[in-house]
């Protein structure tokens, strides 16, 4: 978490030539006193140096390449600024960021943007900025390679991989509690006892005996012929000269690949004969672990094509067909200028929201297109199609087609009864076959792997056809709603240790068996257990809501803390606010109707709960605990 905290003391950054200055930059994980989401918040001025363009001309050039931007009306540069900045973080890549703010402040005024990593939104900061004042000194700005290189930066952030971010945005979207657990390198969704941990497709419900079983690939061809599903015969063996055998034996063509493996790393399909054996072997042989024995398959290439098979909790969920990466000749032109032009398209920017990845040039691809007597120089006649691998890899190129609706019941059928062998969320079944909508058991339709942890962005977006809403079934797997990943929270701006003890006591005589977590600025409490309190307010909070065993989280949040840090969740069952500051009253923000607020005013009391508001004053010599106390049973 300390990760996506901004340490920069506050400085002014504008060069001599700029019109606008931004600085004081703090990177907020959760809600805020700017917003409800987590946030990148900066200061935002205009200089002395030089002066700025009319507004209306920096709406002009931005609405160029954002139309929809000049269909919106502004009050200022920082307006304007603000709104560029949420649209160029969105990356056109379709990020979830929309939400911003401008608060007007005496000399300067202050922006927040909604963010999701720290760095990527503070790059798009910066950008912006550059555009402005490219624009204040009528000069060209390439936001095409900035936004390119920023990409990247998020690409190889934790929240970058196409499955991590698809499920992430997922989440959002349905309200279900998500954070990274730097530490552990994991995703945890849902709060305390609600919870699931997981990367990817992985999760910590998953048995990682049936996760390592797919990864030997011997044993589970021989496990699904058991089953009495279609498999290619093959063998295992040790050295090349042995593969060469085994492939004599089968007969050519033939598929090679490591016997302890996943994702299709080393698998080289449709070998002819003994000389591509050799790079084959090579191949898988390179893919094998430092630690693990050398142990490769050769078994019979199966003519037809690539399908993935996604199963969800036993349930099949889609089927997508896999083709290799092609061009199509024009008469005049190389293939390697028609890898160029084609890596050009808008649909080919290789992001993790992309359908279509870039090509990719290596030996491999020479060595097919050697097969076709074929060279990246070749040029070829128009409307030809040249396929430029012999395996359908997405990440080189590939293509993406989706074809859940036209799968056949006996392969449904199959798939589900595979996956219902195994304890995993996820389950790919990749096959070769001639139509998907033909049923297995009339042949033409082999099972070549099966995948724990399999990508899902290939369903979620693929490159022809429609979209299966793969991380909803995933997470529904876990939480049906939004209630079943979260555990009752009550929220104070102040309260002391005796009164959380206090609190403590009252709920433990009701539900003895409860685990609950409490926060203030003077300690950490599990039940009445004192945990070391973290320097880093928001740590406690995380630590506790990572408790596997946590039925109930109280929390003080005070106004120091919320200017510094913001919140690290979202939504209270009960909020409770003793002669709150301005900046307190940002935890009773957005109270739904199922929520209880209670504030106190000197010795005025409001309880707001279920559209109905009571107010009375407090007794003489009346605790404010004695208030509150009475309502924690309606959640705990």
């Amino acid at each position: 978490m300390n990760r996506d905290t901004s340490t920069d003391a506050v400085r002014v950054n504008a060069r001599k030539t700029d019109a606008f200055d931004i600085f004081n930059f703090k990177h907020y994980i959760g809600p805020n006193p700017y917003l409800e989401t987590g946030a990148l918040v900066f200061d935002f001025a205009v200089t002395n140096n030089t002066e700025a363009r009319p507004l209306e001309d920096y709406v002009a050039i931005i609405s160029d390449r954002y139309p929809h931007l000049g269909e919106e009306t502004y009050d200022s540069h920082a307006q304007l600024f603000a709104r560029t900045t949420s649209e160029v973080g969105k990356l056109d890549m379709g990020l979830h960021l929309h939400h911003w703010s401008v608060k007007p402040n005496e000399n300067f005024v202050t922006i927040a943007v909604q963010s999701l990593h720290a760095r990527t939104t503070r790059s798009v900061v910066y950008c912006v900025w550059d555009w402005f004042e490219a624009i204040t000194q009528h000069e060209n700005f390439r936001l095409e390679d900035q936004i390119k290189t920023i990409q990247e930066i998020f690409r190889k952030s934790a929240y970058g991989g196409p499955t991590v971010y698809a499920l992430w945005r997922t989440a959002y979207q349905n309200g279900i509690p998500t954070f990274y657990l730097w530490d552990e390198g994991l995703v945890q969704y849902g709060y305390g006892k609600k919870q699931v941990r997981g990367i990817a497709t992985t999760f910590d419900c998953d048995s990682h005996l049936d996760s390592d079983f797919t990864t030997r690939k011997d044993d589970c061809k021989a496990f699904l012929a058991t089953l009495g599903f279609p498999v290619p015969k093959g063998d295992i063996v040790y050295t090349l000269e042995e593969a060469r055998a085994a492939a004599r034996e089968i007969g050519y063509p033939v598929a090679v690949k490591p016997v302890v493996g996943h994702k299709g790393i080393g698998v080289t399909a449709d070998v002819q004969s003994a000389e591509e054996m050799k790079y084959a072997f090579s191949r898988a042989v390179n893919a094998i672990p430092k630690d693990q024995p050398i142990q490769i398959i050769v078994e019979k290439s199966i003519s037809g094509t690539d399908f993935r098979l996604l199963c969800v909790n036993g349930r099949f969920v889609a089927a997508t067909e896999r083709r290799p990466a092609s061009i199509v000749g024009d008469g005049h032109s190389t293939i390697a200028e028609l890898i160029e032009r084609e890596n050009r398209k808008p649909a080919r920017i290789d992001t993790p929201t992309s359908p279509l990845g870039k090509i990719q040039c290596d030996e491999a691809m020479e060595m097919y297109l050697e097969e076709q007597e074929l060279s990246l120089d070749s040029v070829i006649e128009s409307d030809r199609i040249v396929y430029l691998r012999k395996v359908a890899n997405l990440s080189a190129g590939g293509l993406s087609i989706d074809k859940t609706s036209d799968v056949h019941p006996d392969n449904i059928i199959l798939a589900q009864d595979i996956a219902q062998h195994f304890h995993l969320t996820c389950l790919g079944i990749d096959v070769i076959a001639g139509d998907l909508a033909k049923s297995w058991k009339n042949g033409d339709f082999g099972i070549i792997e099966i995948n724990a942890a399999p990508g899902i962005y290939m369903h979620l977006k693929p490159a022809v056809g429609e979209s299966v809403d793969v991380p909803s079934h995933i997470l529904e797997t876990f939480f049906a709603s939004e209630k079943d990943a979260r555990l009752p929270i009550i929220t104070f701006n102040k309260i002391s240790v005796q009164e959380l003890q206090e609190i403590i006591d009252d709920v433990l005589i009701r539900h003895p068996e409860w685990t609950i977590g409490a926060v203030c600025r003077e300690g950490v409490f599990v039940n009445r257990s004192e945990k070391n309190l973290n320097k880093d307010y928001n740590s406690n909070v995380q630590n506790l809501l990572r408790n596997p065993k946590l039925d109930l989280l109280i929390a003080e949040y005070r106004e120091d803390v919320l200017e510094k840090e913001g919140m690290f969740y979202h939504g209270s069952d009960i909020i409770v606010l003793d002669n709150p500051t301005e900046t307190e009253m940002m935890l009773a923000r957005g109270i739904s109707d199922d929520s209880t607020l209670v504030i106190k005013e000197g010795d005025n009391i409001s309880i707001r709960a279920k559209g109905l508001l009571e107010q009375y004053k407090l007794g003489a010599a009346e605790p404010f605990l004695r208030v509150y106390l009475k309502e924690i049973p309606k959640v705990a």
